[in-house]
């Protein structure tokens, strides 16, 4: 069974997270992702320090493979005259173009949107930036934690009284990659209709500002801006109970509810002096205090039990650990695993949407750098003559280990 995406050429020439994550997805559902990295060292990825400074299987940087699955490497060096006439020829042969260089670098190397539409028409070119291609900021550092601090989107986040709180993940880099799917998408659709191609521009910034828009659109319409709470209300903008509260033996969220009923589910008659809206917001670290004394009396699957047959919404706060053994993630199979040529099993989550007819799937590890290079221009049609001399030439890398194999 063929991939959604199948048939589609797409040239990788992205790092880091912003970008790669974007050519996975287009892969997992089946495109074909060439992944052009520089020779011997490859994506920046896989030399920074890893989390817990720990490789897996004392070879690659987790983070690397966690967002390049599905795709194959092609060690070519951009500015050899050779290599850079080849990666033109590839393009000619492309659907989608990805790049997340700072604005400027690719123009500079040939490899800018007019250089390559000149080659290629049809060619979908999507460029990733932290803030766009022009502009006052065109020359800061495009970085998610920056990002999100400039965003707004930090000082949502966290308890009043302590610095904003950035969020455990990198949140813009990954919203990021989802706006150029679906500009990629959309161009590709127009591509069906007209024939043509065109640029697609993604930055960090909008996407942060893109994902605050009810918050937005609340404050620059009421006069009023949100403010922290001391407590555990999950929100800034939101009322008591919606919330994280300890149990006995760990925390439970409570959402929105019908407050009166969260009191009788509780036990607690005394809470029914919050029973207001006004004074659930006004005095909602006050009503948290509350709830939570009561909270902490039970464990949290005794109250998940109890709040869940009030109907009340709820749910468990999990460790990251706890997470691929829920039972809910085990019946979608959120998580699986594949094997690499040095590591063996690598552990990973699954492609995260269901398609009836043509469902992405994992079926390529995360390459070594240049493991296919020789494929992949064999595959375009070069002979083993031309491929030893563009080798020779220090044009194109293969990884040694993909030498070994072939042998």
């Amino acid at each position: 069974m063929s991939g959604a995406l199948s048939g589609l050429r797409v040239l990788d020439f992205s790092h880091l997270l912003f970008g790669p994550f974007a050519t996975q997805m287009l892969g997992d559902l089946g495109a074909d992702v060439i992944k052009v990295e520089r020779p011997v060292s490859g994506d920046l990825y896989r030399d920074l320090p890893p989390f817990f400074n720990r490789k897996v299987g004392d070879f690659e940087n987790p983070s690397f493979l966690a967002w390049n699955r599905n795709k194959r490497s092609l060690a070519v060096d951009l500015k050899n005259p050779e290599g850079k006439k080849l990666l033109q020829d590839i393009a000619a042969t492309a659907d989608v173009f990805v790049q997340n260089f700072r604005p400027g670098v690719l123009d500079r190397l040939g490899f800018g949107y007019e250089d390559l539409s000149r080659i290629n028409p049809r060619l979908i070119y999507c460029s990733g930036s932290g803030y766009g291609e022009s502009g006052p900021y065109l020359e800061r550092p495009g970085q998610d934690l920056l990002l999100q601090g400039l965003s707004g989107i930090m000082s949502m986040t966290g308890r009043a009284g302590v610095s904003p709180t950035p969020l455990g993940v990198a949140i813009a880099d990954q919203l990021g990659s989802y706006h150029m799917i679906y500009g990629i998408l959309a161009a590709l659709y127009h591509r069906e209709k007209t024939g043509r191609g065109q640029k697609v521009e993604v930055d960090l910034f909008r996407a942060l500002i893109a994902h605050q828009t009810q918050e937005f659109v609340t404050t620059l319409n009421t006069g009023r801006v949100f403010e922290r709470p001391s407590s555990g209300i999950a929100h800034p903008g939101m009322p008591a109970p919606f919330g994280v509260y300890q149990t006995r033996d760990g925390f439970l969220n409570i959402a929105m509810n019908p407050f009166a009923k969260l009191v009788e589910a509780l036990e607690a008659p005394e809470l029914a002096r919050f029973d207001d809206a006004e004074a659930l917001f006004d005095r909602r670290d006050e009503a948290h205090a509350a709830i939570e004394a009561v909270t902490q009396t039970r464990t949290t699957a005794a109250w998940m039990e109890r709040l869940l047959a009030f109907d009340l919404w709820c749910g468990e706060v999990l460790r990251q650990e706890e997470v691929p053994d829920d039972p809910q993630v085990k019946h979608m199979d959120a998580f699986t695993s594949y094997q690499h040529p040095v590591i063996g099993e690598v552990k990973t989550v699954n492609v995260p949407i269901t398609l009836s007819e043509t469902p992405g799937k994992v079926e390529r590890h995360a390459p070594m750098v240049g493991e296919h290079t020789v494929e992949i221009l064999a595959e375009l049609g070069f002979d083993g003559e031309r491929i030893a001399a563009l080798r020779a030439s220090g044009a194109v890398w293969v990884h040694p280990k993909a030498d070994a194999a072939a042998a």
